[in-house]
């Protein structure tokens, strides 16, 4: 039932949570605003500033860096160096991030160089709202990854936030393609490698080749009647006559 449940909440979750990511942005760009009023109504008069400009310029860069993970661009870079952020992942750690800076940005006003009276009502409400915001985004998010989400079939709330309904159809496909990407990937590692082998080796190879057995037989009997007629004793063999050679008959001699 619970599956079944969360199935039919893909379609109007594709909308939700587009509504919730332009908010995030909304409140970024606000944690941003407040960073830039403090950092100009910063305090002078103690030699550590640097710190607290450095503190609100970081908070400031994690903001865009965020802000740049909620917009459908770099998936790719997100996934692979950021996979907490990509889309594989919930809002778990989108709203931990936002939960940090918005309590970080409101425990900035317990200072005298940030009170009401030295920023100003305008100021000053920009830097509550920013935090405020952002806190309640963070509750958003993290309840949200939750509803809409799927572990049985792998679902993420990211996944149905870029495909909707069809998120689970989506999440089947990118599985059956990574795992054959990862079966290619591991066929290719298990080939045999073949290394050159060294003048020396090869040397020493083609000698052990060559060293076969050798079978040595028995002495040749002279009298076997298997052995060649030129191997037997030539005293039976008659001299020719020379009379009968072409230098004596021709008259020369």
């Amino acid at each position: 039932m619970m599956a079944s449940l969360k199935e039919s909440l893909a379609g109007p979750g594709f909308v939700i949570l587009n509504a919730i990511r332009v908010l995030n942005i909304i409140a970024f760009l606000d944690i941003i605003a407040a960073c830039a009023v403090m950092l100009v109504k910063i305090s002078l008069l103690d030699s550590f500033f640097f710190f607290e400009a450095a503190t609100h310029v970081m908070v400031a860069g994690v903001s865009i860096f965020l802000i740049v993970s909620e917009l459908p661009f770099f998936r790719g870079y997100f996934d692979h160096n950021w996979p907490l952020l990509g889309q594989d992942s919930g809002f778990i750690t989108l709203a931990a991030a936002m939960m940090i800076l918005g309590v970080s940005v409101l425990g900035n006003l317990n200072t005298p160089a940030t009170s009401q009276e030295s920023l100003g009502l305008a100021f000053w409400r920009i830097v509550v709202s920013a935090g405020i915001l952002t806190m309640v985004m963070s509750v958003i998010n993290l309840i949200t990854s939750f509803v809409f989400a799927d572990r049985d079939l792998g679902v993420t709330a990211r996944h149905v936030r870029v495909y909707g309904a069809v998120a689970p159809q989506k999440v089947v496909s990118r599985a059956g393609s990574h795992r054959s990407l990862h079966l290619s990937f591991k066929r290719e590692e298990t080939l045999p490698t073949y290394t050159p082998k060294s003048p020396a080796r090869r040397q020493s190879s083609m000698r052990s080749m060559t060293r076969f057995p050798l079978k040595i037989s028995g002495p040749v009997n002279m009298n076997d009647a298997a052995s060649s007629k030129y191997s037997r004793d030539s005293s039976s063999v008659a001299m020719p006559n020379p009379a009968h050679h072409p230098a004596m008959t021709s008259g020369h001699v």
